[in-house]
């Protein structure tokens, strides 16, 4: 479910910063795509240079119009968060901190619901989905819009960055919002509710739990 509105969301961006949606099969969920050259991952380029593109790339995709001309409105983020919400749930034999979990779902609950200040997020930026290309130094792939709180946005980022977090969560965190224009704080729980209560298929790392551990509130 989290991708069924990408071809809406390429329509939506239309090409600001992402890659264009040249024709789409709505029905089929088929696609014809620009074509990025050379075409090279971001994730190639140093994380410090990571941080800087994927920063400038969020603040180009939070739109404050949450519809696309006014036919198709998006959803809101909180309809996946109870998704993950469930799942997780259905999960709970197997955590390994169950009051750390719970604190994340709460936050989830609290930081998900519907404010005047909600954007379109793109929900799944990271290295892997933004390409160099020529018509723009890089162009974002593989949307999942949904409405929602802009620091959200953030967070995929930083957890594809496991090893600086783990070493600097806090600090990760800091540098991020910066380059973001985001709340710290607000950064900071997001980052902590999905270190702590994100369904994952293994649940015996403690990775994920030491992060979330350095950024409970």
């Amino acid at each position: 479910m989290e991708g069924a509105d990408e071809i809406h969301g390429l329509r939506f961006w239309n090409g600001d910063p992402t890659v264009q949606l040249l024709e789409a099969d709505d029905e089929q969920r088929a696609m014809l795509l620009e074509r990025c050259l050379p075409g090279y991952m971001l994730r190639s380029e140093p994380e410090e240079k990571q941080d800087l593109v994927i920063a400038a790339l969020l603040k180009r995709l939070w739109r404050r119009s949450t519809s696309l001309n006014g036919i198709h409105a998006f959803r809101h983020l909180s309809e996946l968060l109870n998704v993950w919400r469930q799942e997780t749930l259905d999960q709970a034999q197997h955590w390994p901190d169950a009051g750390l979990v719970r604190e994340g779902l709460q936050i989830f609950e609290a930081l998900g619901k519907p404010a005047p200040t909600d954007t379109l997020l793109a929900t799944d930026l990271h290295a892997g989905n933004v390409l160099r290309s020529q018509r723009e130094p890089w162009l974002v792939i593989d949307p999942k819009p949904f409405v929602g709180d802009p620091p959200y946005d953030v967070v995929q980022h930083l957890h594809n960055c496991e090893t600086r977090l783990h070493a600097d969560p806090r600090g990760m965190v800091k540098r991020l919002s910066e380059l973001a224009d985001v709340d710290t704080e607000r950064l900071q729980l997001w980052t902590f509710a999905r270190a702590a209560a994100d369904p994952r298929p293994e649940w015996g790392s403690l990775l994920w739990m030491n992060i979330a551990r350095r950024l409970a509130p």
